[in-house]
């Protein structure tokens, strides 16, 4: 999403600097407000902007809130006069928010790593060092949290990729990576829910369904889930 030059907010930049253990507030447009933890990349920080979303939820004066990956955006049901007022609210919650954590399900997702699916592991191993089973057994080995879902419905980020097997995304995407595929994007795992093009780094497969849109419960994760992946088969 950009943010747009508007006659009300002369600077679309941070209204608020990220100093002091501040949140980083940005005006996005007129009406929405993004507020970003400082620091690190971490559960404590998204256990604070799950805390954020819930004090904000009753407050008459928004619409929407849309927790994202250590971040939330805050839309406003009408454009204020100019951004003091809202940003001094979000900062003064943000300095009372201590962190929730958010009881969540156990998920295992059956993985077949290697395979057809797999095209962006030599790559991993490569930038790595390490060999292929020794990428699939650290990948299987982790235990993962749901911080977010976006980009796609149903799509989970995933927490606590080992740093040994972080691969930056891709600067030119893969035009038909399949839905099911086990990705890596930096430093987060994720199991793509469409096929198309995607810019993340395919190590497997998974067969479940990680959404479907006739389902009581459409997406199978959920923000504050537990995920484990389990090999059901190896193909390397």
């Amino acid at each position: 999403m950009s943010v747009l030059q508007t006659a009300a907010f002369p600077s679309p930049s941070a209204v608020v600097p990220d100093t002091d253990g501040l949140a980083k507030i940005s005006a996005i447009g007129t009406r929405a407000f993004l507020v970003e933890a400082p620091g690190a990349f971490d559960l404590p920080n998204q256990r604070r902007i799950w805390a954020l979303s819930h004090a904000l939820e009753a407050r008459g004066e928004i619409a929407e809130i849309v927790p994202g990956m250590t971040n939330l955006l805050v839309i406003l049901k009408e454009t204020p006069d100019g951004p003091e007022g809202i940003t001094h609210l979000l900062q003064e919650e943000w300095r009372r928010a201590q962190g929730v954590d958010l009881a969540g399900r156990e998920i295992e997702i059956a993985v077949t790593y290697g395979g057809e699916h797999a095209g962006d592991l030599p790559a991993l191993c490569d930038l790595s060092g390490l060999s292929d089973r020794e990428v699939v057994r650290i990948h299987h080995g982790g235990t993962y949290r749901v911080f977010a879902l976006g980009s796609a419905p149903g799509f989970g980020y995933l927490h606590g990729l080992d740093p040994r097997i972080h691969m930056p995304r891709k600067t030119v995407p893969s035009l038909n990576m399949a839905r099911g595929c086990v990705t890596i994007g930096g430093m987060q795992t994720g199991v793509a829910v469409l096929t198309g093009p995607n810019g993340w780094n395919s190590i497997g497969f998974a067969e479940l369904q990680m959404f479907d849109p006739l389902a009581a419960a459409p997406a199978v994760m959920a923000p504050g889930d537990t995920v484990r992946f389990r090999p059901e088969r190896i193909e390397l």
